[in-house]
């Protein structure tokens, strides 16, 4: 079971700051960020379509430069980072999901993903269109479709885009689901999972990882759950 801390480990760091990647790479397989362009076409850090709620600013991620971004706290003093930085931090340590936001930004973010992102490499959304384009413009990538609903159905719709992996929200999450994906070699990632009971239904219908807020607490528990299904042998 892969474990994937969502926006870092948000729920002890501001998310989407590099202080939640670094937390969140200490237990998980993979980190997940949410790109946005700025207004000068940099790609940054940021989960919304404003910067209202997780910082002290105001104002559209688009209408900001980044510089005007530079100058914001994200919480606990740290800046909104952008995806250069993001690299940085986790090549040769971890994993990176990188969910685009917005279908216009999918070029110059794909472009810098291409040039310089990490071998174990997930691009994802909601958006289909531009899950395929990702697709096209780094094939050496992996990609995934983010799902919160079930029409049209979800593997259907992950396998006519090509795509690697599907992502379903955890109240679409069933066995069958998760067995028709694996049928058709799509891996099978749900969201976004914060207790032992969801973990544990994550691992009973054979979901390949969860993304959680708390992926340190994932992992200590689901080790937790291997260990205790161990059978230790007999002398």
């Amino acid at each position: 079971m892969l474990i994937i801390g969502h926006r870092g480990a948000r729920a002890h760091e501001p998310e989407n700051t590099l202080r939640a990647l670094r937390l969140g790479m200490k237990c998980a397989d993979y980190v997940e960020v949410d790109v946005r362009l700025s207004r000068d076409g940099v790609p940054v850090a940021v989960h919304d379509a404003t910067v209202d709620r997780t910082t002290d600013g105001e104002g559209a991620v688009r209408d900001l430069t980044l510089r005007e971004l530079k100058t914001l706290d994200a919480g606990c003093g740290a800046e909104v980072p952008t995806l250069c930085e993001v690299l940085d931090c986790v090549r040769g340590q971890c994993g990176l999901f990188v969910e685009i936001k917005e279908r216009d930004g999918v070029e110059g973010i794909c472009r810098l993903l291409g040039e310089n992102g990490p071998d174990n490499l997930f691009v994802v959304s909601f958006d289909a269109d531009t899950v395929k384009r990702a697709g096209d413009l780094i094939p050496e990538a992996k990609t995934g479709l983010i799902v919160s609903e079930t029409n049209p159905d979800p593997v259907e719709a992950a396998l006519a885009l090509g795509a690697d992996a599907v992502l379903p929200r955890f109240d679409l999450a069933e066995r069958a689901l998760v067995d028709r994906a694996h049928r058709h070699h799509l891996l099978v990632f749900v969201w976004t999972l914060n207790t032992p009971d969801a973990w544990e239904r994550a691992c009973a219908i054979g979901a390949d990882g969860v993304a959680s807020d708390d992926p340190c607490a994932a992992r200590e528990y689901l080790q937790g759950v291997r260990t205790h299904h161990t059978v230790s042998p007999s002398f």
